[in-house]
C-alpha cells in the first residue's frame, strides 16, 4: 500500500487564531515587504526591491537574531562592528548574513532584488526595533552609484 501525504490547507482565519499575523507593506523607499509573524515576534519577510536601489533604515534588535538571504540581485550589508567601526559587505545571489542582537545594521537593496529575512528570538515584549542614527549617517552617505563602483564587478 502506498501512503500519500495530502496536507490540509490552513485558512488565514485559523492561522490568526494560532497567533500568526500577515503584514504586507510598501515602504517609503519603494520596497514591498510581505511578512508572516508569529505570536513570539519571530517571523519571515520576503522583500522585493523597487526599480531603483535604496537603503533601508539602520537599526538593531535587543532580542532578535536576523538572517538575510539574497535570492536575486545583490545587497550591501552595513554594520557597526564590536570595535565601533562601520563596515560594508557585498552579498550576491545565494549568499546570506546572520545579524546577532545589539548589532547595528542596514541593508541597501539593488534594483528589483529579492531578499528573504528570517527573524528569530523571543521578541514578544513589544517592538524589538531600535534606530541607529550613527549607522544611518554612514551608510546613507553612499549612493547607489558609489556602491556599484565599489562592489559590483562587471
Amino acid at each position: 500500500m502506498i501512503l500519500q501525504f495530502c496536507p490540509k490547507k490552513i485558512s488565514i482565519e485559523e492561522a490568526t487564531k494560532d497567533g500568526i499575523k500577515l503584514n504586507f507593506d510598501q515602504m517609503n523607499n519603494g520596497e514591498k515587504r510581505y511578512r508572516l509573524v508569529g505570536p513570539d515576534g519571530s517571523g519571515y519577510c520576503r522583500t522585493l526591491g523597487s526599480n531603483k536601489g535604496a537603503w533601508q533604515n539602520s537599526h538593531y534588535h535587543k532580542a532578535a537574531t536576523e538572517i538575510y538571504i539574497v535570492q536575486s540581485g545583490w545587497i550591501i550589508y552595513g554594520e557597526i562592528d564590536h570595535s565601533k567601526n562601520c563596515k560594508l559587505n557585498y552579498l550576491k545571489e545565494g549568499q546570506s548574513v546572520t545579524v546577532l542582537p545589539f548589532v547595528h545594521h542596514n541593508v541597501f537593496m539593488s534594483p528589483n532584488s529579492v531578499v528573504h529575512t528570517v527573524k528569530c528570538g523571543k521578541t514578544d515584549r513589544g517592538a524589538d526595533w531600535f534606530p541607529s542614527e550613527e549607522l544611518d549617517e554612514y551608510t546613507k552617505s553612499f549612493s547607489e552609484e558609489d556602491l556599484f563602483k565599489l562592489f559590483v564587478k562587471i
